[in-house]
């Protein structure tokens, strides 16, 4: 059981690498996607089954907007790809960073940290994540609409940034 979240936890350090070696969006998407499937393979792992469902329908949702308005404004006709030599040494880069990392900071990890949420209470009725998502939307309902209206706002300003002189991807070429 610890093997497949060993697996898990490395496959999701392979997907922050993917994400910062490379430069081309389109293969940033990738490492992005499996970076979120990792992390709700690591909720549901915990116990966080609904949560983890929710959270990887919104993460490939918002994935493919990003996804798409990126690739419309890629320029780059031929991209880097995961194997060239500039990605594959920064990805080398950053993984001997991240076992630096973890030489480092080896001592204070226990494999005993690793309690499933549902296992902690011993007669529950109600799960641990259905518990959050219902504490969520009544005590946090106002941080969710301040999130919003952030999100809002920063979809406003990288529209803004990006647009330029011919106004966006929508210019004659």
């Amino acid at each position: 059981m610890a093997f497949i979240m060993y697996l898990v936890l490395t496959s999701m350090v392979f997907g922050f690498v993917v994400i910062a070696a490379n430069p081309s969006p389109f293969f940033g998407a990738l490492g992005l996607v499996m970076l979120a499937g990792t992390g709700c393979g690591i909720l549901s792992w915990y116990g966080g089954s609904f949560l983890s469902l929710v959270l990887f329908l919104i993460y490939l949702g918002g994935m493919l907007v990003v996804f798409a308005y990126s690739a419309a404004l890629a320029a780059d006709p031929f991209p880097e790809s995961l194997g060239s030599r500039g990605v594959l040494v920064s990805g080398m880069v950053y993984l001997a960073g991240v076992v630096g990392a973890s030489v480092m900071f080896w001592g204070g990890w226990y494999e005993s940290s690793w309690v499933v949420m549902d296992e902690s209470v011993s007669f529950s009725v109600l799960r641990g994540d259905m518990g959050g998502v219902a504490l969520m939307y009544s005590w946090g309902g106002g941080m969710l609409v301040l999130s919003g209206g952030a999100l809002l706002l920063a979809l406003f300003v990288v529209l803004e940034l990006t647009r330029g002189k011919n106004r966006g991807a929508l210019r004659s070429i």
